[in-house]
């Protein structure tokens, strides 16, 4: 048994320490950056489901279609940087107070799965919307984000590390806490906590769920517009930026549909795992592991803890 399982699992776990530590740290940090790309995407699905109860399948679109907005400001209207920025948010949180208002003020009391199918419609709605008004074609974001590798690491330690993924790490450290502050010590945050806990105890003592529920479409409209000019940044702008949502359902169900801090921890681990399983299992199965290893670990925590690492667990009394 042994024999049989040594070369297999355990041979190339202990040559990461031994043949190729620079290798390996390399390895690590590529997880760690492609994490934290995975996090930014599922902050928005944990907002949104953290107030409402909504699993909003659309974020991916989300950000597809604030990538879009932005660049196609620019591309169109030869607007800044700054101020094409500055005008997705506006028509982000624009479109954040038309979802409340046109879908989801009629669904309040719904099933989940309605609730679901709504942000599904919603979805190729704004997939179908951001292609009549920018086009199908591959855009560029350009807003002066480095790229490449940091000459500084390389010349140093000797670690290559793209810019663009510190950047990216840098910025989803600086949002999560942003969003904590938010949710911990502003009267906003409060009260969406409120409504997350019990929505008729929230509306008892005078808290407007629409009120609350576009805030919270617009923060995360706002999440989506920096997912999407990291990923736009890094792979263009274009309609399969729309399916970064699937790869954060696992980063969900490890960190927690609930936890903001859980859809870091989630994503990294995601991030690193997938990047250490393909470099040193990937040979021993044929390769192609980064795409389905993520799942895998998901069904693995959904069989033994399906509310994730810092989800709440569901105690139902009968």
């Amino acid at each position: 048994m042994y024999d049989a399982v040594y070369p297999f699992l355990i041979e190339p776990f202990a040559k990461m320490w031994t043949d190729m530590p620079l290798f390996f740290a390399e390895t690590v940090i590529s997880g760690v950056m492609a994490g934290v790309m995975y996090s930014l995407v599922a902050l928005g699905f944990v907002l949104i489901y953290k107030a409402s109860g909504i699993f909003n399948f659309a974020q991916g679109v989300l950000a597809l279609f604030a990538a879009l907005t932005l660049t196609g400001i620019m591309d169109n209207f030869g607007a800044p940087g700054w101020l094409a920025i500055i005008l997705t948010v506006a028509i982000m949180f624009g479109l954040a107070w038309l979802i409340q208002k046109l879908v989801f003020n009629h669904l309040i009391n719904q099933e989940p799965i309605i609730l679901f199918m709504a942000t599904l419609g919603l979805a190729y709605f704004l997939e179908g919307a951001g292609d009549i008004m920018w086009g199908s074609d591959v855009k560029v974001v350009n807003l002066g984000i480095p790229q490449g590798a940091s000459q500084w690491l390389l010349d140093g330690p000797g670690l290559y590390v793209e810019k663009l993924e510190i950047v990216a790490a840098v910025t989803a450290a600086i949002l999560v806490t942003a969003l904590t502050i938010f949710f911990q010590k502003t009267r906003i945050g409060r009260a969406l906590r409120a409504v997350a806990d019990d929505h008729q105890a929230a509306m008892s003592v005078g808290i407007s769920l629409e009120k609350i529920w576009i805030v919270v479409w617009a923060v995360a409209g706002l999440v989506a517009l920096v997912a999407g000019i990291m990923w736009g940044t890094k792979s263009g702008v274009q309609f399969s930026l729309s399916l970064i949502a699937l790869k954060a359902l696992p980063v969900l169900i490890l960190g927690g549909f609930t936890s903001v801090p859980g859809a870091i921890v989630g994503g990294l681990i995601i991030g690193v795992g997938e990047k250490i399983a393909e470099v040193y299992w990937g040979p021993a199965l044929g390769g192609a592991i980064e795409n389905w290893f993520a799942y895998m670990l998901a069904l693995a925590f959904l069989l033994f803890r399906p509310q994730g690492l810092f989800g709440e667990k569901i105690i139902e009394r009968v």
